[in-house]
């Protein structure tokens, strides 16, 4: 048992993500022996031995760690490597000048640049925008970092707000014989919704001699440092936020239950226990959530939740003893929840007395991510000297466009 737990601390030889999945999937057949001792304690005392679920929980972290190593790992695998080799050819005008203001604050070749392209209100006191295939890079890494971006339908946009049209009401329809006559439809009834990309900014910090060594490469180390800023602030806003100078989060909008959803606001289904799953028959509000949402839906759903909750996930079994939650069936593959992917995101509420805990649906359908097109960088050598500071700035938006695909679970007794 002190191995097993000790296991996420130790360096394995290589390959080390196969060696990680293996230590995930030992955990877990650990941890499915420990449960079954503590159903049985239950069962026969009525309560488990406090050891018991001290073992749990410890198994837990374990399985979590697990997973957090192979994700970590899977981005490694993807990331480029930071230094650059000297034959390396040019990577066009933009990223030679772009290079020079980062590494010495040599604008002339930017400002040369934009006067150019004949762009306007930019420029040393607001920055300057990075080369497409630097910003295009940090997407890629948000993509793989930020679990709600992971999901959802993303679009760049070039203003400052997108809207998109949709019908509150379609056009009357209905069937005819060959020769009746065809009375005249109503017009549908258009709406929009509105999403506006706010900003959201970074500042990392270098030393003078790192940017002067020719073997970095100065924009992968840009993106490197901003995109793990980027993506927690973005992940809890996509879940939470209030759409002040952020994003929307799918949890901020109105919740009612699902018997009296209606468009613009976001359907629910109560486990009917207050802070916690029924004592008996657990699985049955998980049940109704995944059947809450249309068939259509179903297809490219995933549930969301924190690892906290996932934990109480992972001791909840079927009527004919499976487990419900399973390990990843590969590296850079998720869990699985009665055959539906987790998407784990720490911005989620832990379970508690109303609590929206866990959020199931087809979130490419259901939440829409806007980038406004373009990142800044503003180089700052004198704020906190020796180091160069890079305000860097992106704006992103987000909301949910089709409230009809993502339901949420709450733990409350209705």
């Amino acid at each position: 048992m002190s191995d097993l737990l000790s296991a996420p601390e130790t360096k394995v030889a290589a390959p080390e993500r196969q060696s990680a999945l293996d230590t995930l999937m030992h955990a877990f057949e650990t941890y499915k022996t420990a449960n079954e001792t503590r159903l049985a304690e239950i069962e026969r005392r009525g309560a488990a031995d406090p050891l018991l679920d001290e073992r749990m929980r410890r198994l837990d972290h374990v399985i979590d760690a697990c997973k957090a190593r192979m994700d970590r790992l899977e981005t490694e695998r993807r990331r480029p490597p930071l230094g650059i080799t000297r034959t390396e050819a040019p990577r066009g005008e933009h990223g030679a000048a772009f290079t020079g203001y980062v590494r010495h604050g040599a604008s002339d070749g930017l400002k040369a640049l934009e006067a150019k392209s004949l762009s306007t209100g930019v420029g040393a006191d607001g920055g300057y925008l990075v080369p497409y295939e630097t910003e295009q890079e940090i997407g890629r890494r948000l993509a793989a970092l930020s679990p709600i971006r992971a999901l959802a339908t993303v679009r760049t946009i070039g203003a400052g707000t997108y809207r998109k049209p949709f019908m509150t009401s379609g056009p009357m329809v209905g069937w005819a014989a060959e020769t009746a006559a065809r009375p005249q439809t109503d017009s549908p009834v258009l709406a929009e919704l509105a999403f506006p990309a706010m900003e959201l900014y970074a500042m990392p910090a270098a030393t003078q001699a790192l940017l002067d060594d020719g073997q970095v490469n100065v924009e992968e180390w840009l993106a490197g440092e901003v995109d793990s800023a980027f993506a927690e602030q973005e992940g809890a806003a996509f879940v939470s936020g209030d759409g002040t100078a952020k994003p929307t989060g799918f949890l901020a909008y109105p919740k009612v239950a699902e018997s009296g959803w209606s468009w613009g606001k976001t359907g629910y289904v109560a486990t009917g226990v207050a802070g916690g799953f029924p004592a008996s028959d657990a699985a049955d509000p998980l049940l109704d959530l995944v059947y809450a949402l249309k068939g259509g839906y179903r297809q490219n759903a995933a549930f969301v939740m924190n690892r906290r909750t996932q934990a109480a996930v992972r001791k909840l079994k079927d009527d004919a003893g499976a487990y419900l939650w399973t390990p990843p069936a590969g590296a850079g593959q998720p869990a699985s929840l009665m055959g539906f992917p987790v998407q784990e995101a720490e911005a989620m509420p832990d379970i508690g007395d109303g609590a929206f805990a866990i959020a199931f649906g087809d979130f490419r359908r259901g939440y829409l991510v806007v980038d406004r097109a373009g990142v800044r960088v503003l180089r700052d050598p004198y704020s906190a000297k020796p180091y160069v500071l890079f305000y860097t700035t992106k704006r992103v938006g987000g909301g949910i466009q089709d409230f009809d695909a993502i339901k949420l679970l709450k733990f409350a007794a209705g």
